[in-house]
């Protein structure tokens, strides 16, 4: 038995729905994650009135099923993150990316525009946000704008409200915190806002990494794509790599995650230290 529905989760329904995340989000689910998917499905088939992982199958396989594969691979996905997530590619970005790139930014008369990639619930983009806000105070006369996606429509909704717990926020140094964030009182104790002023400079999209075409500007001169790649195959990272330096200006970075790397990837990308790649 598993739990309220009979039959359990057999290998077959598995493996399809398996193959249905994949080729909606190129995330790949080894054998070892059938119990797992199963619990993270439970919640799901109940509210759906469904008696069986078959029936779920079979929604998924339906005409009208393309909002429900949606919602599954949203199930599925791990947001795990936090504000000021690995600091060192930060302070590259405000130390060294910034004074290497703002002679052909001021030069060519455009923003600078920095892509998250994978934004999860905001505290990336709005990390990226505080952190030029402090830096590009050197640059009064230069617009910028941060540009955030992510597959999960909750994860945006969440990231759009901007609103965390303290003990969310505590990564963010305290005099930042206090510049960037409105804390609580009544009925929000316990809970912080990022300020308007913060929130104006994120635009968030709902974007697949692997859909045909990314609605975004032509041009970034940094792309965040941080702890995402970890969950891709080979060829699914050599795919996405290669799409996010088309969108990647020359003299602009690529920045991935600690644990990430683009070893045994062909691409024309230049590694300048852990997990940050330069486009010459």
């Amino acid at each position: 038995m598993d739990g309220f529905f009979e039959p359990p989760l057999t290998a077959e329904a598995y493996r399809f729905v398996v193959d249905v995340v994949y080729r909606h989000s190129h995330i790949r689910l080894g054998e070892d994650k059938q119990a797992l998917l199963a619990n993270r499905l439970r919640h799901r088939l109940r509210n759906l009135g469904l008696k069986s992982y078959r029936e779920y199958c079979d929604l998924l396989r339906s005409p009208g099923g393309g909002e429900e594969i949606e919602h599954l691979v949203d199930l599925i996905s791990t947001n795990h993150t936090k504000f000021f997530r690995e600091p060192e590619h930060f302070s590259f970005l405000t130390r060294k990316a910034l004074p290497a790139l703002m002679p052909k930014v001021v030069q060519e008369g455009t923003p600078l525009r920095v892509w998250s990639a994978a934004s999860s619930s905001g505290e990336e983009p709005y990390t990226l946000a505080i952190a030029l806000s402090e830096a590009m105070r050197a640059y009064p006369s230069v617009p910028w704008e941060i540009f955030a996606s992510d597959i999960s429509r909750r994860m945006l909704d969440r990231a759009q409200q901007g609103i965390y717990r303290m003990e969310a926020v505590e990564p963010v140094p305290p005099d930042l915190l206090k510049r960037y964030f409105q804390e609580g009182v009544g009925a929000r104790t316990g809970f912080c806002r990022v300020k308007a002023e913060v929130r104006s400079r994120v635009m968030f999209h709902r974007i697949n990494l692997f859909q045909p075409e990314y609605p975004v500007p032509s041009r970034f001169q940094v792309i965040f794509c941080r702890n995402v790649m970890i969950y891709f195959d080979a060829a699914s990272r050599a795919t996405l790599v290669h799409r996010l330096s088309q969108h990647l200006a020359h003299g602009g970075y690529l920045i991935v995650g600690h644990s990430e790397s683009l070893f045994g990837i062909r691409h024309s990308l230049e590694s300048i230290q852990q997990g940050v790649y330069y486009k010459p």
